[in-house]
């Protein structure tokens, strides 16, 4: 049996195997490393019965407490990490890199496991997630009013081969009033900073990074003000659809929705909307006439979309996407970018410049 290795957070993240979240459910649910699998020493109960012990009677009758809990668990511990790794190659971390995983490595150690741990824990995971958003790389923003099917096209750029940040798909919300209709619940803000930076980490510096404008908040989630400050500093183009093409994509992801949750949506902008326009729309949701109450809807989305414009420093491009697929309208982006991008942006390397050239002679 060979001891645990303790490494930085770089070199584990690199290192081959599943990653073993050992903290409580609670911790891992609250946010985890993208990919880690929850293998808890404790219950969010016994973590909480030990910390407390730790606080009122020391760290010795703490440790004694732990093993008291844990004791029993260690066969079915095992077990569960053969199932995770049949291979026995694992990375384990805890919060602060100290009793639990080091618990957990000696087990399967002793179970015939190789395992590495994380010097730090998750903590020193949140301090890289830290450092990795707030490095700067080259944004291209993709600005529309709503219902110009800008998600669509951000994954048609992602299948065209170009970088994209998917913010509103990492914070399971559109990022508006009707954002969280027919999605799954939002992480928390945690772990949405999590998803950003282990996607911002990948991504080469070399290349633009496709990022659809969004306000500070998408739902309950906020983007890290070191990548909002990059947002709001980097080149942007505007698409452009017409009404009819926008009321009908809107018609479209909606119209399954429960008329209530529509309902409550509505009503969560009545200020801004105005009371007249809000029962308005809401009759007409409530007799399934969608087209005309996203029309009252969009009188106040497209005025709040125009006045985020008049705060940028510098002129926004348009590109008409009139009549175009998602993945028509990608190549049509992409086609307009390099231009724009040299001519908005001189002090970028020949490097990025040579890399638009190439890409956009292949579409």
């Amino acid at each position: 049996m060979s001891p645990s290795l303790a490494v930085p957070i770089d070199q584990f993240l690199a290192a081959p195997g599943p990653i073993l979240d050992v903290r409580s459910p609670g911790e891992y649910a609250q946010g985890h490393i993208l990919g880690a699998m929850s293998l808890p020493l404790f219950s969010n109960e016994e973590r909480a019965r030990v910390g407390t012990c730790y606080k009122q009677q020391g760290r010795d009758q703490a440790v004694e407490l732990g093993f008291d809990i844990a004791g029993p668990k260690f066969s079915t511990l095992i077990r569960s990490a053969k199932d995770m790794a049949p291979d026995r190659v694992v990375r384990i971390h805890c919060w602060r890199g100290g009793m639990r995983s080091g618990a957990i490595a000696w087990i399967l150690n002793l179970a015939g496991f190789h395992t590495i741990t994380l010097e730090g824990g998750y903590k020193a995971f949140r301090r890289w997630v830290r450092r990795t958003i707030n490095t700067p790389k080259q944004i291209v923003l993709l600005g529309g009013m709503t219902g110009s099917a800008k998600t669509d096209i951000l994954h048609a750029l992602a299948r065209q081969g170009e970088q994209v940040l998917d913010l509103e798909g990492h914070a399971s919300h559109r990022g508006s009033s009707f954002g969280a209709v027919c999605l799954p619940p939002q992480p928390s803000t945690e772990q949405f900073e999590n998803r950003i930076a282990t996607d911002w980490h990948g991504f080469d510096p070399q290349r633009p990074i496709w990022i659809e404008a969004e306000s500070r908040r998408i739902g309950t989630c906020r983007i890290p003000c070191e990548l909002f400050e990059q947002m709001e500093a980097a080149f942007a183009l505007e698409i452009t659809r017409p009404m009819a093409e926008r009321l009908a994509l809107l018609v479209d992801i909606y119209g399954q929705a429960d008329p209530e949750a529509l309902i409550a949506a509505t009503e969560r902008i009545r200020k801004r909307l105005g009371g007249l326009r809000t029962q308005e729309a809401i009759a007409f949701i409530r007799t399934g006439d969608l087209t005309r109450a996203f029309a009252i809807l969009l009188t106040y989305y497209d005025r709040t979309y125009r006045y985020g414009l008049t705060q940028r420093a510098r002129s926004v491009p348009e590109v008409d996407v009139t009549a175009l697929s998602p993945d028509q309208a990608a190549q049509r982006l992409r086609q307009v970018l390099y231009p724009a991008w040299a001519h908005d942006q001189p002090t970028y390397g020949s490097t990025l410049r040579s890399t638009l050239r190439s890409t956009l002679s292949s579409t």
